[in-house]
């Protein structure tokens, strides 16, 4: 009998490039709420932040009080110019071996699949609407869970356990993603960790953080036999 599995995806770098929509977006929120606003988010990277993370870091950039009403107020701008951003996105795409690995998970009945994001729930779907993914994922683990992605993963995982009806001890639970926070926060819950490297960090950056999986991407030939254990 095969384990029980829950397979938590990443979004943004791992099952689409949205064209650096989301961050665009962002930007446009902060420039519209803070007279400095297009200072806030210039210094740092996004790859592997939650949007919370993302917007409190931008927040203490302009030396605004990150309080939960000021998160609160960028991260519901934020999401307003999302939209508009992803159908201005030239160069969205699904990227390779996607489609095939999850109609390969999604076909195996001891598999629940699920996502492992820093974005918002409401952002994820955005994401994944435009890209006609959504629905491939009843569950997930969302920066709505946590500002921390180790809480937002283990909430994803808690949520795929409970579909498959068994206690998340007795689970394989594989993190695929595509930067070093992915690899920390399976790292930090005990779970498995498939890093690619269609995101912004090349192989022998990721290698140096010890995943227990390290692919090109989603389309090499070893890579649906790591998701599926076999």
């Amino acid at each position: 009998m095969r384990r029980p599995t829950v397979l938590l995806f990443d979004v943004d770098g791992t099952l689409i490039s949205s064209d650096g929509a989301g961050r665009r977006a962002i930007e446009r929120a902060f420039a519209a709420r803070h007279r400095s606003g297009s200072e806030a988010c210039r210094h740092f990277s996004f790859s592997g932040m939650t949007d919370r993370a993302i917007v409190r870091a931008g927040l203490t950039a302009l030396r605004v009080e990150p309080t939960e009403a000021a998160i609160a107020e960028l991260l519901a701008v934020y999401l307003d110019f999302l939209d508009a951003e992803l159908a201005a996105a030239r160069n969205f795409r699904v990227l390779p071996g996607v489609e095939a690995a999850l109609d390969a998970a999604s076909a195996r009945g001891e598999i629940a699949l699920g996502l492992g994001t820093g974005n918002l729930r409401v952002g994820a779907r955005k994401k994944l609407d435009h890209a006609k993914l959504w629905h491939r994922f009843p569950f997930g683990g969302f920066a709505d869970d946590g500002e921390g992605r180790a809480a937002l993963i283990r909430a994803g995982a808690e949520r795929g356990a409970a579909r498959l009806r068994v206690p998340l001890a007795l689970c394989r639970v594989v993190i695929v993603g595509d930067s070093p926070l992915d690899v920390a926060a399976a790292r930090a819950n005990f779970f498995e960790s498939l890093a690619v490297a269609t995101g912004p960090h090349p192989q022998d950056e990721l290698r140096a953080t010890a995943p227990d999986h390290l692919v090109a991407d989603l389309a090499a030939p070893e890579a649906l036999g790591l998701l599926l254990g076999e």
